[in-house]
This record gives C-alpha cells, structure tokens and sequence, in this order.
C-alpha cells in the first residue's frame, strides 16, 4: 500500500470519526434505531423482541423481587440520565446561554409556550370527553437530538441565529414538558416519600450553598432522591432534573493564576527530565498528577457532569429508548380508531407546533414584548415551527405516562411517527426553497 492510499484511508477515517462527533449524528442515529425497531416488530423476532423487554432484571433478597423490566430500567433509570442531561443544559442556558435574561429567554420561551399550547389544544378538542384526553402532553414535546440534526442538515440554507433560535426553543420546550409531567402525570401521591424527597432537595441546596464542589455527594444523593420521588408518584425522571439544578456551577477554584501555575508545572516537568531517561520518574508523574488535579479544580462541575453525560445520551440512551419504544407491529390488529388519538397526534405535531409558535411569537412581536433574532425572517419562524413538530423521543416519554392500555399506546406511538416523520419532511423542503429563494433575491 502506497503513501497516497494511506493517506486516503486517514482522511476518510476521520471525516468518518468526525461525523460521528457531530450533534447531527445523534439525530440520524436515534432514526436509524427507530426504524429498526419497527422493522424487527415486524418480523418474524416479533415475539422475542416484546418479551424481551418485559423481562424482569434485578435480584432476589428472600421473597422480595429488587429490579425491574429491562423496559422499566431503561425508561425509568436511564431516561433519568437523559433528564438530568436536559436539567443541566437548562440551568446553563438560564444562567449563562440564551435563556438568561428576560430580553433573551423572551422570544424563544414564548415560542415554547405557543407551541405546547395550540397542539394541546388540538388533541384535547378531537378527544374531550373521551377515555383518551389525557394524550394531550404528546404533541407538546419537541426533539431537540432530531430537529438540531434535521437543521444542521440543511447547513448554509439556514441562518445561524434560526439554528440558534430552534435550539432555545427546544431547550425551553423541554422545560415545559418537565412541568407538563410533573403536574399532569403524576398519580397517588405519598405524602411520606415526599417528606423525604423534600429533605434531600433540603440537603443538595445546602451542598451547593455552602461550596461543596465534588460531583460524587451530590450523584449519591441524587440516587435517594430517585428513589424517593419513584415511590412518591412524581414519575423518578423529575428527580433527575431536580438535581440537576442543585449541582454547582462555579468551579473550585478561580481561573486568575491557572496559565502561570500549569507554565510552573510544565517547567519543573521539563526540569526534571534526564536526557538517558525513557520512562517518566516519579517526581514527573506527581507533576502530572498536579496538572490533572488543577485542571479539573478550574472546571465547572456542571459543565464536566454535562461533558460526561453527552455521548452516553446521544450514542446509547436516546437510541436503545427508541428501539425499545418504538416499535409496533403494523401487522397486527391495530384500532386506530381508538377515540380520536391518531388524528389529535398528527395534527397537533405537523399543525399545531407551527402554527402555534408563529401566531404567539408574531403577537409577541407586535405587542413590543419582544422581538425575532437579527436576521431571522417570518418565513424561517414558521419553519423552525414545521421542523419543532419533531416530537419523537419526548412525545414517546409522554405516550407511555399517559396511556396504560397497549392499545392506545399503539396508536399514539404510529401516530407518533406519522407526525414527526411528515413534520421533518416538510421542515426541511420549505427551509430549503426559502433559503433557494432568498440566495435569488440577493
């Protein structure tokens, strides 16, 4: 192999690895997951893949049963990581990112807020008084992985400040359908356990309050909190974005003298290199060490927990949560005229989201509450509204609280698809002709 093919191959390595990094990919990967999970329901593996996650894992302690379905582990344990990923990018863009400050936070949260109310509104018209008005959380949601992916797709079509803006709106939306969950799903509640959950968020604040910066008190804690707001009523993922909030995000130590203390250490580090040496001595590993343990003091544990969390999220949570929920058996007998659930999902997704991020925003706009980002247009609101109707991973999260009977958890779940799938589409053939025809006008 020549110098020329090796080179090839290097090139080709790492715009693979690259593509791999990118926050498209987190999107793209969570559709592949999708689609194979319809595809092996469908197959002749159908019977092995619904059994396989009603399968209980856990331990036995005497008669007592301690775990749970591998369903439950992972839309209740691993999906609390995912939230508490999504507590802690809240936090930050409330204190330091696009959400901080009213004049900021004003546009995109009201966005936020049009878009859950209007495909509420929808779903809850076509199915009052029904058995399944209680889907009305589904077509709230918005995917952040999916339509930041979708976005970032259409590259120079779209204008920085529109990808910004949908990113914040989504971060917002997220919000908003934490609070959603936390109000409209919560059933039997046990005063007891939240007593409990009470004096643990007592003990986190305080943590935080009095300076302690070690991320391992706050996780253990985290845990008993899980555990207490499982067993309270509240769905246990609110614990995780409860948590989130509690974690600090002032580093240990200040910034002001770190380039000239990591130089000290960089010149006693090559001090004590001996010219004959071929493995580092002991005094050059403290050294590393030092530079290490520096190193982390100056991070913020927020932003390090985030770091840590993201490719978990991105390249195995979200992905085996979409495998292991969406998959239906198109097959079977499937009543999809189970009240008016298919039609509500649909149309609040592809009509709603638009059309309630565009009406609320442009009211905001006119009422001087408010105004668009520099060198966003109408016509890319009303866009990022069409691609916000990517509900898919949130708008699962909701169908499984709000839905018991398989049935209609069935249909929402199709519907699901239907909706975000069309929503993606449109999306991106409107986004692409405005930018056509904007690149004409200049």
């Amino acid at each position: 192999m020549n110098n020329l093919e090796k080179s090839a191959q290097v090139s080709l390595a790492n715009v693979f690895l690259n593509f791999i990094k990118s926050e498209s990919f987190g999107g793209i990967f969570l559709f592949i997951s999708a689609v194979l999970a319809m595809i092996v329901a469908n197959s002749p593996l159908s019977s092995y893949y619904f059994e396989f996650w009603h399968t209980d894992f856990g331990f036995r302690l005497g008669e007592y049963f301690i775990g749970f379905s591998i369903h439950d582990w992972i839309n209740d344990v691993l999906m609390a990581l995912f939230f508490l990923m999504v507590g802690l990018e809240i936090k930050r863009e409330i204190l330091f990112g696009e959400l901080a400050g009213f004049k900021k936070a004003a546009f995109p949260a009201i966005a936020a807020i049009g878009g859950m109310i209007v495909p509420g509104l929808i779903y809850y018209a076509l199915n009052a008084g029904t058995d399944s008005y209680h889907g009305f959380g589904i077509p709230m949601a918005t995917d952040i992985a999916f339509a930041l992916g979708v976005i970032l797709l259409l590259g120079k079509k779209v204008p920085i400040a529109l990808k910004v803006f949908l990113v914040t709106l989504a971060v917002a939306d997220d919000l908003g359908a934490i609070a959603v969950i936390a109000i409209f799903y919560t059933t039997g509640l046990k005063l007891g356990w939240l007593i409990g959950a009470a004096a643990i968020i007592a003990i986190l604040i305080a943590m935080n309050k009095i300076g302690i910066k070690n991320l391992i008190p706050y996780l253990i804690l985290g845990i008993f909190l899980w555990f207490a707001i499982h067993n309270s009523g509240i769905h246990a993922t609110i614990a995780a974005v409860i948590l989130a909030f509690t974690i600090p995000i002032k580093p240990a130590k200040q910034r002001k003298n770190f380039s000239n203390l990591i130089k000290n250490l960089g010149e006693s580090f090559r001090l004590k290199t001996q010219e004959t040496q071929n493995l580092l001595n002991e005094e050059q590993i403290n050294i590393l060490y030092s530079i290490r343990s520096e190193t982390k003091s100056i991070q913020s544990p927020l932003g390090r927990l985030e770091h840590m969390l993201q490719p978990w999220s991105a390249y195995f949570i979200m992905p085996l949560f979409a495998f292991a929920n969406a998959g239906v058996n198109i097959g079977g007998e499937i009543h999809f005229d189970i009240d008016h659930i298919l039609l509500g999902v649909i149309l609040g997704l592809v009509i709603g989201k638009p059309l309630g991020i565009f009406i609320v925003t442009f009211l905001c706009e006119k009422l001087g509450i408010a105004a668009r980002p520099q060198g966003v247009s109408w016509g890319h609101i009303l866009g990022a509204g069409m691609l916000a109707g990517i509900g898919f991973t949130m708008s699962m999260f909701v169908s499984n609280l709000a839905f018991s009977h398989p049935e209609s958890m069935e249909v929402s779940k199709i519907a699901i698809l239907l909706g975000s799938l069309t929503s993606g589409i449109i999306g991106v053939i409107y986004l692409t002709l405005l930018g056509s025809f904007k690149a004409k006008e200049n």
